[in-house]
């Protein structure tokens, strides 16, 4: 039997491909760090947090974080919890091997025609910025990875309870309410593995970052909620409406 034939079949390939796509993504594009104001066109807004002087300077990696929340939401209304779990933990585990392939290719040695020093001609040395680049910190791997397996397991949660008490309606609901609850945990769990224990940051500090990070979630958040009907519309009208119900009623068991 063809496993493409089925139309379920393929969304959840669609689906589920994007979802590790952009988590990958964002994982590798996270040792960016970007200022937002200036991004926007405009001047740092400064302001202290616990005694901390803070802006919005925020890791490249919340730019697609939004999104696979986003898609989480989507996936458990056609798919279930346990179609998120099985991404989830697909994901994580194809991010560590990422970092495992990464690691090796930093430490093999490279090409002598590779510019490997920095000379006159201003040529840079490829192999050092190689490895600043890539070669995120163990504790930083190891803070996002459970940041996100936590936040997708509160996520798949919040979104069920939340569907269980409003049935087919309020999509806005369920979807942007586990968001934000996920995010809230993902914001904070992670700075405290990778920058509480494995940098010695003070707890004023993490909490600093981490509301200054959820402040820009919660937004996005709110912004991005009309996709989950654009998305909603989609999917329905791609499974029909026999299938879609049934797979709905499926996911919420």
């Amino acid at each position: 039997m063809n496993i493409l034939a089925k139309k379920e079949n393929r969304l959840f390939f669609i689906l589920g491909g994007f979802f590790v796509a952009n988590a990958l993504i964002a994982e590798f594009i996270g040792v960016k760090i970007f200022s937002l104001e200036r991004s926007l066109g405009f001047e740092p807004f400064v302001y202290h947090l616990f005694g901390e002087k803070m802006s919005f300077n925020l890791t490249a990696g919340v730019v697609l974080w939004p999104i696979v929340f986003v898609m989480t939401d989507i996936i458990n209304e056609y798919f279930g919890k346990k179609g998120v779990r099985f991404l989830s933990f697909m994901a994580a585990g194809l991010i560590s091997y990422a970092f495992i392939m990464v690691y090796a290719a930093i430490h093999i040695t490279p090409a002598d025609w590779w510019p490997s020093s920095v000379k006159t001609d201003g040529v840079p040395n490829f192999q050092l910025a190689f490895a600043k680049v890539f070669g995120q910190g163990l504790w930083i791997i190891i803070g996002s990875l459970v940041a996100f397996l936590i936040g997708q397991l509160v996520d798949v949660a919040v979104f069920q309870n939340l569907k269980k008490l409003t049935g087919e309606k309020k999509i806005w609901l369920r979807a942007t309410g586990s968001t934000l609850v996920s995010q809230f945990i993902d914001s904070f769990v992670v700075l405290i593995i990778a920058f509480k224990l494995g940098a010695d940051w003070t707890w004023a500090l993490v909490i600093a970052v981490g509301i200054n990070n959820y402040i820009y979630k919660f937004v996005v958040a709110i912004v991005l909620t009309p996709l989950i009907y654009v998305g909603h519309y989609w999917i329905d009208n791609y499974l029909g409406k026999e299938l879609s119900d049934k797979l709905k009623a499926e996911a919420s068991t």
